[in-house]
This record gives structure tokens, sequence and C-alpha cells, in this order.
């Protein structure tokens, strides 16, 4: 898997103290992108996903996965193996990406692993990153229109369901 980096205890990528996995590759191209570095799929560091998973269950107090970016659905299998491990070990997860919930639904019709990446993640923190609508005032998001999605209920009801956090 290639990944831009590892951050141990964020407390600014969803609640409590979160373990995040910076997903190196996104294809998506924002203006003002907040995590240029991870762009380029060719840059970044090499490491197994057995690796990544001994990582985030190394410190007892972690809440939860995070898988951000670049764009966690350019490497949706190693992502989902990540997300599949962080459930079996009660930590929730969350789900950054640049595409919003519907256009990632339509593309898990086709692709099984985009499929088992939403079916295994808590909440979507999804939309592009707007520069206009930039925001340091809102926690766990970088632009007010991006959306946090509870993918659980969401799936159930066939529609988006919005959390307000």
């Amino acid at each position: 898997m290639r990944i831009a980096g590892l951050v141990q205890d964020s407390i600014v990528d969803g609640p409590g103290l979160r373990f995040t996995v910076f997903i190196q590759g996104c294809d998506i191209g924002c203006v003002g992108c907040h995590n240029p570095e991870a762009i380029d799929k060719n840059a970044g560091t090499e490491m197994s996903v057995e690796e990544i998973i001994s990582e985030m269950l190394s410190n007892p107090l972690t809440d939860g996965l995070t898988l951000s970016g670049g764009e966690p659905f350019t490497q949706a299998s190693d992502c989902a193996r990540l997300a599949a491990a962080a459930r079996e070990n009660n930590l929730s997860v969350w789900t950054y990406s640049g595409r919003s919930y519907e256009e990632l639904l339509a593309k898990a019709e086709a692709d099984p692993d985009t499929s088992s990446l939403m079916n295994l993640t808590d909440v979507l923190v999804d939309g592009r990153f707007v520069l206009q609508e930039r925001t340091l005032s809102m926690k766990w998001r970088g632009s007010k229109n991006q959306r946090f999605i509870d993918v659980p209920k969401s799936l159930s009801a066939g529609a988006a369901v919005e959390l307000k956090l």
C-alpha cells in the first residue's frame, strides 16, 4: 500500500483519538488542496497493510481509524482491509473523500472494492475541497460544502443521511 503518512492520536480527523492513514494518490485535483504532497500516486512510502494494522492496534487508547488522503478510494481494496481490521477491534471508521456519497455509490455498483470500503465506513466526509468555502471554524472538514454522511443509515435509507456535527 502506498501512503503519504500515518498519524497516531490525531484529534483533527474525527472524534476522539484517531489513527489516521494518509493515502498516497489523488486524481480529483481540488484547487488549494490541503495535502498536495499526497496527490502524486508514485510518491510516498510503501507499507504492507499488516504493518499499518499493527501500528494502528499498538495504542490501546485509539478510538478509531481515519482514512484520508490523497483519495482513499484510489486504494479501496487496501483501505477496506484496514477498515475491516479496525471494525474487528471495535474502532470506528471515518473515510474522507473528494467525491460525493452519490458518486461513490454509483462507482460501488461496478467496483466491489469501493462497495466494500463503503460498507465498512461509519462516517464519510464527502465532497471536493472548495477553496472559496474554506473554513477553519468547523470541526473535521476543510470547506463548508463537505458533508458528514452516516453511511450505514444512508445505505439502509437509500439516500444520504447527513450528521450534524
